[in-house]
C-alpha cells in the first residue's frame, strides 16, 4: 500500500504568523514511528489526524507505537528542513480498537516476541479480543501454532510492563512532563503508581526538579492530609536539606528545625500545630530517619547522611594526622634548602615554615591571600616530596580550579571528583571507586582551592587516602565558603587540631598588581586606590541601577572589545552578586545575550521552559549532574558536570533532543530535558564564580539585597581576575561592603568533632 492511498498530500497543516506557536490540541492515529530514542523518550511519528490529514509530530512521547491513539497539546513550527510540523508538550493514548489498528500496533515491535506473522496469527485467532487475551489469557496464545506457553508468558509479561507504562503515564501528565514521568517509570517500573499514592513524598530528591513543594502540590491532589505522617516527615526533612543548600548549614537547633518545619507545614504563626511536628521529629529519630549530636550543652539535629560525613571525616582527619610518620628536623632543613637551589630561589620565613610544616605532619593547612607565594609553595612540596619518592597528587573542587593548578605547577591536577574516580550512578549522589576499600596509591595528597570543598566532598576524599599518607589543604579562608553544605576550612582551622600556617607577606611581582594590592586592602577593611592610573583596576561611577547595567553592557559589547580586539570578550566573565534587580544575573544575561548572541538562521535554538538557549551561548551547569557523559580531546571518557562548570552551547539537535556543550576541554552531550540545570552565563553570581579565574572581571556595585552586601563576597570577585578588575556602580555601596565584615554563621558540628576527636585520641 503506498502512502497516497493513505494520506490526501494536496492538504497541508495550517499555518499562521499569528497563532503559531499557540498551544492547540491534535488528536488521531499513529501510523509510523520515523524515529525514536529509546533512552530519553524522543519521537518522531507520523499521524492520521481524525481529520484524515497526515501530521509529524515530534517530542517526547515514551513507549509510543503504531497504532496508537493519541490525544496530544502542543503547538505547530515549522522546521528549516522537514517543513511543518507538530511540537508535542504532553499526550495521552490509548490502545487502539479497530483490528487493522491493533495488527498494525503488534507488529510494529511493541511487543518483544511478536513479528508481523505472528502478529496477523493472533489478530486472524482473536480478533478484537487478542490485548485481552495477551493480557488476561497468555495460556490460550499457545493454541498458535509456533507459540510454546513459556514464549506465551514471555509475551505477556512484556505486554503488561507495556500497559503499565501506557497507564504510568496517563497517570502522570497531570503532575510530571513525559520525559520526567519516563524517568520515574524507569525507576520504579510497574509499582510506580502505587509508590506515588502510598507516599508521593518520596519522590523528593530521588529525581531532578522534584522537590518538596511539588511532591506536597501532587499529595493535596491525590488528597493526602496537611498533618499526615508522610508530609510531616518530609517537610523537617526538606528544611534541613534546604537550609543546608541555601545557607550552608549541615545541621539545626531543635527550635530552629521545629520552628521552620511548622512554618514550611502550617504556616507562619501556626504554633498550635507545633507538638505535632516535635513529636514526628522524635520519632524520626527513633527510626533513625534523624541524628541527634549534642554540642555546648545543645542539641544537633541531621540528616543520617550529612552526620555521618561529619562525623567520619573528624575521625579520619585526626587519624591521618597521628598516623604519619615526622621528618628529622636535620632532614627538613636539608630538604628546604635542596629545593631553593632547584628552584634558583630564596623562600621567606613563612614559606619555609609551611614546608616544614608539611613535612612534620600528617594534614597541613596553608591560607592565604593571592600573591602571597601559595603556587611557589606547591612547587616546593612537589619537588620535595618526589626526591623523597613519595608520589603526589594535586587536585582542585572544580574543573577551572585544576586547570590553573596545573599550568601554574607545570604538574598534572585532576578535579577532586577525577581523583576519586566517580563512576555514573541513576540516582542522586556520586558514587566513588576509590574509597576505603581501594584507596588512593599516593602518599601526598595537595588540595587548593580548599575554601571550597563541601562536607560531603572531603569526606568521600579523606576516605580514599591511606592511612600514613599526609594531607595539605591550601586556599583562602577570607573567600566565600564552600557552595554546598559545611565549613570545612573554616572549621579544621579553627579547631586548632591542625597546624596552620597563614601566609601574609605580598611578594614583589604581586606589588605591581592593583588586583592584588586592592584586595588586601578590602581585606582589611580599607577602600581600594580607586585614582591609581594603574591599568589593572578601575572604578566607574554610575548612580543609578539601570545606568549600571548599561554600562557593563557597553563594556563587555563596545569599549572592551574596542580597546583591546574582539577576541578578548571571550576573556571578560560579570560578576555580580545578586540574580535579582537590573545589575543582577537574570537582567544581565538577558541584555548581554541580545547583544553577544543575537537570533540568526544560521543558529539553532531552542525554548526550555520560557528560556531561550541558543547555540553559541554561554551557559553554566547549576548543579551536579552526574549523569552527562563528557569526551576530551585524549578521547578520555567519563561522567560528570559540576555546579559552577561554564562552558559554550556548541550544538543543538532537536531530532534527536540533544545538545552538545562545550566545557573548557571537556565536550558534553546533554538531553534538552536536562537544561532545568543550566542557566545563561554571560553574568554569574559571585558564589558561582568561586575557584574560577578569568583575565578579565566586571562587577556590577549596586543596590543589591543587603544580605550581599558583604566584605568578603567582594573579596571574592575581585580575586576572580587575573588581569583586570573594572568596577561599576556607587562608591557608597562599595564603602558599605567594604565595611560590613559580617560572615554568614553556619551551623555544623565538624570544629566540635574535632575537638573531641583529637581528644580521644
Amino acid at each position: 500500500m503506498k502512502d497516497s492511498d493513505v494520506f490526501d498530500f494536496s492538504w497541508a497543516p495550517p499555518s499562521d504568523p499569528v497563532t503559531d506557536g499557540e498551544p492547540v490540541k491534535l488528536s488521531g492515529i499513529v501510523e509510523d514511528v520515523i524515529f525514536k530514542n529509546d533512552e530519553n523518550g524522543y519521537a518522531v511519528v507520523r499521524i492520521e489526524d481524525d481529520a484524515g490529514h497526515p501530521v509529524t509530530a515530534t517530542g517526547i512521547m515514551p513507549y509510543i507505537a503504531e497504532g496508537d491513539a493519541i490525544s496530544a497539546i502542543g503547538r505547530w513550527v515549522t522546521h528549516k528542513k522537514y517543513g511543518r510540523q507538530f511540537e508535542v508538550e504532553y499526550y495521552d493514548r490509548e490502545l487502539p480498537r479497530e483490528e487493522g489498528d491493533m495488527f498494525r500496533y503488534l507488529a510494529s515491535g511493541a511487543i518483544k516476541g511478536i513479528g508481523p506473522k505472528t502478529a496477523e496469527k493472533i489478530i486472524s485467532k482473536f480478533g478484537k479480543d487478542a490485548f485481552e487475551v495477551i493480557e488476561e489469557h497468555p495460556e490460550w496464545l499457545a493454541d498458535i501454532p509456533g507459540i510454546t506457553a513459556k514464549r506465551a508468558e514471555a509475551i505477556s509479561e512484556t505486554f503488561r510492563s507495556v500497559s503499565g507504562s501506557r497507564e504510568f503515564m496517563m497517570f502522570s501528565r497531570d503532575f510530571f512532563t513525559p520525559a520526567t514521568a519516563m524517568k520515574i517509570y524507569r525507576a520504579w517500573g510497574a509499582g510506580a503508581i502505587e509508590r506515588i499514592r502510598r507516599d508521593p513524598y518520596s519522590l523528593c530528591g530521588e529525581f531532578g526538579g522534584i522537590g518538596f513543594k511539588r511532591a506536597d502540590s501532587i499529595a493535596a491532589t491525590l488528597g493526602m492530609a496537611p498533618d499526615c505522617p508522610e508530609r510531616l516527615r518530609a517537610g523537617i526533612k526538606f528544611v534541613l536539606s534546604s537550609e543546608a543548600a541555601k545557607s550552608g548549614h549541615s545541621c539545626l537547633p531543635l527550635d530552629t528545625l521545629k520552628k521552620c518545619s511548622v512554618e514550611l507545614l502550617f504556616g507562619y504563626g501556626e504554633d498550635g500545630n507545633a507538638p505535632a511536628v516535635a513529636e514526628t521529629i522524635d520519632r524520626m529519630v527513633e527510626e533513625k530517619r534523624l541524628v541527634v549530636y549534642p554540642r555546648d550543652g545543645e542539641d544537633l539535629y541531621y540528616l543520617p547522611y550529612v552526620f555521618a560525613a561529619e562525623s567520619g571525616t573528624a575521625k579520619k582527619l585526626v587519624s591521618l594526622s597521628k598516623s604519619c610518620p615526622a621528618f628529622d628536623e636535620e632532614d627538613i632543613g636539608a630538604l628546604i634548602k635542596s629545593s631553593e637551589t632547584v628552584a634558583g630561589i630564596k623562600y621567606a620565613s613563612q614559606q619555609k615554615e609551611a614546608l616544614a610544616l608539611a613535612l612534620r605532619s600528617g594534614v597541613t593547612v596553608i591560607t592565604g591571600g593571592p600573591g602571597t607565594g601559595k603556587t611557589t609553595i606547591i612547587k616546593g612540596l612537589i619537588h620535595i616530596f618526589e626526591r623523597l619518592d613519595m608520589k603526589v597528587c594535586l587536585a582542585a573542587p572544580t574543573g577551572r580550579a585544576a586547570k590553573r593548578m596545573s599550568e601554574a605547577t607545570s604538574h598534572e591536577a585532576r578535579t577532586i571528583h577525577r581523583l576519586l574516580e566517580m563512576e555514573f550512578s541513576d540516582t542522586e549522589t556520586a558514587n566513588f571507586i576509590r574509597n576505603e576499600n581501594d584507596p588512593l596509591d599516593e602518599k601526598v595528597i595537595i588540595i587548593d582551592e580548599a575554601s571550597m570543598i563541601d562536607i560531603l566532598l572531603i569526606n568521600a576524599l579523606v576516605r580514599a587516602i591511606r592511612s600514613g599518607s599526609r594531607l595539605i589543604l591550601i586556599g583562602d579562608s577570607d573567600q566565600l565558603p564552600s557552595v554546598g553544605c559545611g565549613n570545612v576550612l573554616g572549621d579544621v582551622i579553627g579547631s586548632d587540631v591542625f597546624p596552620v600556617v597563614t601566609l601574609t607577606e605580598i611578594f614583589r611581582q604581586s606589588e605591581e598588581s592593583s588586583i592584588t594590592t586592592n584586595a588586601h586592602l578590602i581585606n582589611c577593611g580599607e577602600m581600594p586606590e580607586l585614582s591609581s592610573k594603574g591599568s589593572d583596576f578601575f572604578f566607574l561611577k554610575r548612580d543609578t541601577d539601570a545606568a549600571i547595567a548599561e554600562c557593563v553592557r557597553d563594556l563587555v559589547v563596545n569599549r572592551l572589545p574596542r580597546s583591546y580586539g574582539e577576541s578578548v570578550t571571550d576573556k571578560i566573565q560579570v560578576i555580580t552578586p545578586s540574580r535579582k534587580g537590573d545589575a543582577g544575573t537574570e537582567a544581565l544575561n538577558e541584555l548581554l545575550r541580545r547583544a553577544l548572541n543575537p537570533p540568526s538562521e544560521d543558529k539553532k535554538e531552542f525554548v526550555h521552559r520560557g528560556t531561550v538557549f541558543r547555540v553559541g551561548d554561554r551557559i553554566m551547569q547549576t548543579k551536579n549532574d552526574y549523569s552527562v557523559e563528557w569526551t576530551d580531546p585524549f578521547e578520555n571518557t567519563g561522567f560528570g558536570v559540576f555546579n559552577g562548570d561554564v562552558g559554550s552551547l556548541y550544538s543543538i539537535d532537536a531530532e534527536n533532543a540533544e545538545a552538545v556543550v562545550s566545557f573548557d576541554e571537556r565536550t558534553c552531550k546533554y538531553e534538552l530535558s536536562s537544561f532545568d540545570e543550566v542557566d545563561h552565563a554571560y553574568a554569574i553570581t559571585v558564589h558561582k564564580s568561586q575557584g574560577s579565574e578569568y583575565p578579565i572581571v566586571v562587577i556590577p556595585v549596586y543596590n543589591c539585597p543587603p544580605m550581599l552586601k558583604t566584605r568578603n563576597l567582594l573579596y571574592t570577585a575581585i580575586t576572580r581576575a587575573s588581569k583586570m578588575v573594572i568596577l561599576v556602580g556607587r562608591r557608597e555601596v562599595l564603602a558599605e561592603m567594604i565595611m560590613n565584615d559580617r560572615k554568614g554563621v553556619r551551623c555544623t558540628g565538624l570544629l566540635s568533632m574535632l575537638r573531641s576527636e583529637a581528644k580521644y585520641e
